[in-house]
């Protein structure tokens, strides 16, 4: 910068900070923007050496650009200096405008702070403007301040050094480097804000990029999942409106895409299985119940249900899994059938027997006898002479709610039809069973068993039960009957089983002795059951031997 002419400048010198304050506005990087900050203060301003120290984020000072020296250059860019150093430097010296400088009579103080720096010795200066290798000069950059405000936040410093006419600077010069260091700091501002821009771009697009990585790997893991999936609204006019679903659950059910989009979960669910939908918690929940085909049958599925947010604070929406548990719920239906069923015939068995003619009673009694034994059971009186209902256990009626829509079965009075009906147990016992199975092998006896329980089956009613105990005895419970009703059941029933058999070309017989019981609350389902085979034995000794026997 020349200084020879102040305040007279050439054109040429203003064109030439012009141009370097232009170049620095248009660097592309902050790298770039602090080098082109360095390099203007060399090739615009007149000096030789140029330092710039950019403010980090933890307050100190780094040496960021360097120019005019490329050994001094390597020397300190990079090094770091406290901002307590640099603090106690632009405090000190003269201050011209926003500049400091410090002179080298008392610069010396300075030598061994930890403020990166070169300098070199010479002779005392020959007039008094003449400059000094150990002079040093700082310009201060600072954020530009809010209107009617002081300066702003310091971001950096501009060390100079050596102006190439020897002198220190002048009213222009001081002015020149005081505007540019000004307009450094707005370039390394923004050079500053491009670069967090570009950093948030980068950001963002890797952002970008994840979700849509993150959405596609949902996309293909709800299309191609082996087990249902679906999404449906949550909340709303159309909660639990299903909006789409993959291709397992449209080929579960037997039903595209488009059509499953009119239905909910509730529309295909089995009416038996609607509570246990309701019960499901919709955040987490889980269910095994029955959906709808579009054929009309229904297919056992394990439903599990997950909330998943479509925003930050979007809406909310059900991701509900669907497994086909069909095949474990048909082994569990047929493991569940041979413990409660005779596995020869089909039949219920003697425990599922049992569990059905409990069902039908209570313990409360029926006549003075029976209370004494209710007594004993509970340990403290559980009905009055009336047979109104204590509570049975002590604290609470409980035991006795229980009863509240419990039908009571009674048994006909007297061995004449009173018109009462009542749940008859008809205890049958096949005759001459014993010797087919002596003659023929128990293949034959096997056979001969399937068929009595198939046309005890087929004489029935839909809703009586008939369940082999054991061996040859069979059982019929059968409620709404008369005594009369009981006996001509028995007497049907007897009919269809002597008619002939035919097992591997053999026309075989059997008989059958049938005892009634009957049912009533305050017997056991083993008291029921003893007392109709006892009447059974009664029935069969009554008959003549070649009555009772058919071959």
């Amino acid at each position: 910068m020349e200084t020879e002419s102040e305040p007279y400048v050439r054109l040429a010198t203003l064109r030439q900070l012009h141009q370097v304050m232009a170049d620095m506005n248009t660097a592309r990087s902050l790298a770039d923007t602090l080098q082109t900050v360095a390099d203007g203060v060399v090739t615009g301003l007149g000096y030789e050496l140029a330092c710039v120290n950019l403010v980090r984020p933890d307050g100190d000072l780094v040496v960021a650009a360097f120019a005019g020296n490329p050994a001094a250059e390597a020397l300190i860019t990079g090094r770091v200096g406290s901002r307590e150093s640099w603090e106690r430097r632009l405090s000190m010296g003269e201050h011209w405008g926003d500049l400091v400088f410090i002179s080298h009579t008392e610069g010396w103080v300075l030598d061994d702070d930890d403020v990166p720096q070169w300098y070199t010795d010479g002779p005392a200066p020959r007039f008094e403007d003449e400059w000094h290798p150990s002079d040093r000069l700082f310009a201060p950059m600072y954020t530009p301040a809010a209107p009617g405000g002081s300066c702003g936040e310091l971001i950096g410093v501009l060390s100079v050094d050596r102006p190439r006419n020897g002198r220190r600077p002048g009213a222009w010069g001081r002015e020149a480097l005081q505007m540019y260091a000004f307009q450094a700091a707005i370039a390394i501002s923004n050079a500053r804000l491009r670069s967090n821009m570009q950093r948030a771009l980068v950001r963002l697009e890797r952002e970008q990029q994840a979700l849509r990585a993150s959405e596609e790997s949902f996309r293909q893991a709800f299309e191609y999942a082996p087990s249902g999936m679906a999404i449906a609204e949550m909340g709303g006019d159309q909660h639990g409106r299903i909006l789409r679903t993959n291709d397992a659950l449209c080929r579960l059910l037997g039903r595209p895409a488009s059509a499953m989009r009119r239905y909910s979960f509730s529309d295909l669910v089995h009416p038996e299985d609607i509570g246990t939908l309701l019960r499901t918690s919709a955040e987490g929940g889980r269910a095994e119940l029955r959906l709808g085909r579009r054929d009309g049958t229904y297919v056992w599925v394990s439903l599990r249900n997950s909330v998943v947010a479509d925003a930050a604070d979007g809406p909310r929406f059900l991701l509900t899994h669907v497994e086909d548990i069909e095949e474990r719920k048909r082994r569990e239906l047929q493991l569940a059938h041979r413990a409660s069923h005779d596995s020869l015939t089909g039949l219920p068995n003697s425990a599922e027997l049992r569990s059905r003619l409990s069902s039908r009673l209570c313990r409360r009694a029926t006549h003075p006898g029976a209370l004494e034994s209710m007594d004993a059971a509970f340990g403290h009186p559980a009905y009055d002479v009336n047979g109104h209902g204590f509570d049975l256990r002590p604290g609470g009626t409980e035991a006795l709610d229980a009863f509240d829509h419990h039908v009571h079965t009674v048994a006909p009075e007297g061995e004449r039809d009173d018109g009462t009906k009542g749940l008859a147990v008809l205890f049958c016992d096949l005759d001459g069973f014993k010797s087919i199975n002596d003659r023929f092998g128990h293949n034959a006896g096997d056979a001969v068993l399937i068929e009595v329980a198939r046309r005890l089956t087929r004489g029935v009613r839909d809703g009586d039960t008939v369940a082999r105990l054991g061996g040859d005895e069979f059982v019929v419970l059968a409620d709404g009957l008369g005594r009369a009703d009981a006996q001509d059941l028995a007497v049907r029933l007897r009919n269809e089983i002597i008619q002939p058999i035919r097992v591997d070309g053999r026309a075989m017989r059997v008989g059958a002795s049938f005892g009634i019981g009957w049912a009533h609350c305050g017997m056991t389902a083993d008291e029921v059951l003893k007392s109709a085979d006892e009447r059974m034995y009664v029935e069969k000794r009554s008959r003549p031997k070649q009555h009772r026997r058919a071959g």
